[in-house]
């Protein structure tokens, strides 16, 4: 268990069950009950250490319909190095608790994936990731037994999909399943949530809701007013399954305003800028990856450490969106108002009528 006593709280992090707690705002030695707003360094660091996707080249991804927010079809970027990576790792050691993989391809076909896994443990860090499963190997699946604390494969309805979480639940690896959620897939993840239709042994099957980032098109993002998501979050509510079931930060304000049977105190909104962040492979730090096109919101870690860049005036404006959104809303201290980079995606009824999200 590691344990860290922030400015004025204490969160804690079960590298082995991956759970997670932290108080609320304290007051000599006594909890007040009120979430504290950010940490004072990223708990959790996403950091992109692929610049292109030798799966998304194939266009495998258009064709299973998911729309890459990294743009994986067309983007062919250098890989972050190994070099970047140690000293990233370097600046969080003590620090962060976790840090999740990712960027424009899969992190298991990096040419130093065996040495950035074996990085963050000698830094007492868990690393995570996410994988399309595409070029998936026993070697690899091994790798991540031994140093990973879970690995996530994208749902592409494809074979290699299916064979990825096989292999890396053979080797023992806490697996889960990814599932983007758009006015298409909808209907799809309905049924497979009413027949109990995913793999068996899988840890959970995680919800991330379509960005019209990149690859992603606004036809396909989610109305707050849609039937199909009504009957959606109606299913999550009733379904019997054997895995667990999760969603993206992102989700935060459709679950608020149908919370059913989902417990309150479990969910927390936008951690950009607050508890995590993203670092591109060219080393650039951001509140969110979703802003990894624009990059409104980027510091330069060739200039900046990680301290300064979750310090500068570009994160506190970040911050400032989440602080100021939604004056006078009941849920505002829950929600912050949803997502400050795709205002598009928040499925708030309130917020679509008040017209009060920043631009």
């Amino acid at each position: 268990m590691k344990i860290r006593v922030d400015k004025n709280f204490v969160s804690a992090f079960d590298e082995k069950s991956g759970k997670y707690m932290r108080t609320g705002i304290l007051r000599g030695k006594k909890d007040t009950g009120v979430d504290p707003f950010m940490a004072s360094f990223p708990e959790l660091l996403d950091v992109g250490i692929m610049g292109h996707c030798i799966h998304g080249r194939t266009g495998l991804c258009v064709k299973a319909g998911i729309e890459c927010y990294q743009d994986g079809l067309h983007r062919m970027e250098p890989n972050m190095s190994l070099e970047d990576f140690e000293s990233i790792v370097d600046q969080c050691r003590g620090r962060t608790f976790q840090i999740a993989l990712g960027g424009c391809g899969d992190p298991d076909q990096h040419e130093h994936f065996p040495e950035i896994l074996r990085l963050c443990r000698e830094a007492g860090i868990v690393p995570n990731f996410t994988t399309s499963g595409f070029g998936m190997t026993r070697e690899a699946a091994r790798l991540c037994r031994e140093y990973c604390g879970a690995v996530a494969v994208s749902w592409y309805r494809c074979q290699y999909t299916l064979d990825a979480i096989d292999m890396l639940m053979e080797e023992g690896v806490k697996t889960n399943i990814h599932y983007v959620l758009n006015t298409d897939t909808l209907e799809e993840a309905v049924r497979r949530l009413e027949e109990d239709d995913f793999p068996d042994g899988i840890n959970a099957v995680v919800f991330l809701l379509h960005k019209p980032v990149g690859l992603g098109t606004r036809e396909k993002v989610i109305p707050w007013d849609s039937p199909d998501f009504r009957r959606f979050m109606r299913t999550v509510h009733e379904a019997e399954t054997d895995c667990k079931i999760g969603f993206d930060s992102c989700t935060v304000p459709a679950i608020l305003n149908d919370p059913g049977n989902i417990s309150i105190d479990s969910v927390d909104t936008c951690e950009g800028a607050r508890w995590s962040a993203y670092i591109s492979p060219d080393m650039k730090m951001m509140p969110c990856s979703f802003d990894n096109q624009a990059q409104r919101w980027a510091v330069d870690l060739r200039r900046f450490s990680i301290q300064e860049a979750w310090d500068s005036r570009e994160f506190e404006d970040f911050r400032s969106r989440l602080r100021n959104a939604c004056p006078g809303c009941q849920m505002r201290r829950l929600c912050l108002g949803g997502c400050p980079i795709c205002p598009e995606i928040v499925l708030c009824g309130k917020r679509k009528r008040s017209r009060v999200y920043w631009m």
